[in-house]
C-alpha cells in the first residue's frame, strides 16, 4: 500500500488506528537512536531516515536530488516493514542482525536483502530496533555507501 504524504505526520494520520500506534512507537525508537545528522521525511512514499544534502550535497546516485537514504518504515498490505540499508550493505550489520533477532522475537524472521516484515505487530522487537539504528552512525554509512553502493 502506497500512502501519499508529505511529511511523516501526514504519513501517519492516514494509517487504521492499530497502525499508527506502531508506526509512532517505531518513530519514536529510530528517532531515539539514530546518531546525529540524520533526518527523517518522506522519500519512496514511506517515511524515511537519511543524509541530508547538508551533509551530503552530492544525494543518492540513482537521482541526485535525494537525499542519501538510510532506513525507512511503512505500512504495507499485510505487514509492517522496516527497509535498513546497512543491513543489506554491511555483511556484518546483516549477520548480527539475523543472530540477535530470535533473542528478541519468538516469530520466525521474514527477511528480504533490506525489508525486514513485521506481520505480527504485537512482537515487533523494539529494543533490538534501537539497538540496530545505534550501529552505524553518519560518516560511516557515507563511507559504506561510497565503497560498496555507489557506482
Amino acid at each position: 500500500m502506497k500512502y501519499k504524504a508529505s511529511s511523516p505526520e501526514e504519513y501517519v494520520a492516514q494509517l487504521p488506528q492499530d497502525r499508527k500506534e506502531v508506526i509512532e512507537k517505531l518513530r519514536s525508537i529510530i528517532k531515539e537512536n539514530l546518531p546525529a545528522g540524520y533526518e527523517e521525511g518522506i522519500n519512496y512514499d514511506m517515511i524515511g531516515y537519511y543524509v541530508p544534502h547538508s551533509i551530503y550535497p552530492e544525494g543518492y546516485h540513482c537521482n541526485p536530488e535525494l537525499p542519501l537514504p538510510f532506513m525507512n518504515i511503512a505500512s504495507q498490505k499485510n505487514s509492517i516493514n522496516l527497509y535498513h540499508n546497512g543491513i543489506y550493505a554491511i555483511p556484518k550489520i546483516h549477520d548480527w542482525f539475523v543472530n540477535e533477532y530470535p533473542k528478541y522475537s519468538k516469530r520466525k524472521l521474514d527477511m528480504g536483502k533490506s525489508c525486514v516484515r513485521f506481520k505480527k505487530m504485537d512482537d515487533i522487537p523494539y529494543k533490538l530496533i534501537a539497538e540496530l539504528c545505534r550501529k552505524i552512525n553518519i560518516e560511516d554509512w557515507i563511507k559504506t555507501y561510497e565503497k560498496n553502493v555507489k557506482r
